[in-house]
């Protein structure tokens, strides 16, 4: 209620901002073409007639331990993002590092996986479409690890803007490659 003399109450602004619908936007996009890698993974596997075919083995627990170390750069991130918040850049710089680190760690699993399968991408439509899944989110992977090393680089650069939005920013992209990994790991790996 607003009298005479008394000034309004101020709301802040809940609008989003451009930057978070853009990047919702391109995750969006991001998740229609790993759909469409699903897809291509669900054709071949409704095609063949044994499933993985013969000779292929994928190395589950090793995997399983990868998946665990990029559902721990989930957590990192989200720590990064709380000091940013607060304002505490060195903290937040400290979390994206560790985060940058644990996505190649998980980049290092993958490269090993790749150096010893038993199959590769023309052995067979299996091996296309596994490599096509897997490595596209590698590349996803070094992507995110490129842009938290950036937005890292930002913050402990001259600008003083403040660092909560940018680090939550590359937050958003980091957790959907965490997500679309867990997806792919029950799908390739468990289900299969």
């Amino acid at each position: 209620m607003t009298e005479v003399g008394v000034a309004a109450e101020v709301r802040p602004n809940r609008a989003p901002d451009a930057t978070s619908v853009g990047m919702v936007v391109w995750l969006s996009s991001e998740l229609m073409f790993f759909a469409g890698l699903f897809a291509g993974w669900f054709m071949v596997r409704s095609e063949a007639k044994v499933f993985p075919p013969p000779g292929v083995h994928l190395p589950v627990g090793r995997t399983a331990i990868a998946t665990a170390v990029l559902l721990a750069s989930s957590a990192t991130i989200h720590v990064a993002v709380g000091a940013a918040k607060r304002s505490d850049r060195v903290s937040a710089v400290r979390w994206l590092i560790v985060t940058a680190l644990l996505g190649m760690v998980f980049l290092a699993f993958q490269a090993y996986e790749y150096a010893t399968a038993e199959f590769h991408i023309d052995t067979n439509a299996y091996g296309s479409m596994f490599y096509l899944l897997t490595g596209f989110h590698g590349l996803h992977v070094l992507g995110g690890v490129l842009f938290l090393l950036a937005t890292a680089g930002i913050i402990v650069g001259r600008s003083r803007a403040p660092a909560g939005r940018t680090v939550e920013i590359a937050a958003y992209y980091w957790h959907f490659v965490d997500a679309v990994w867990v997806a792919m790991f029950l799908t390739v790996y468990v289900v299969s």
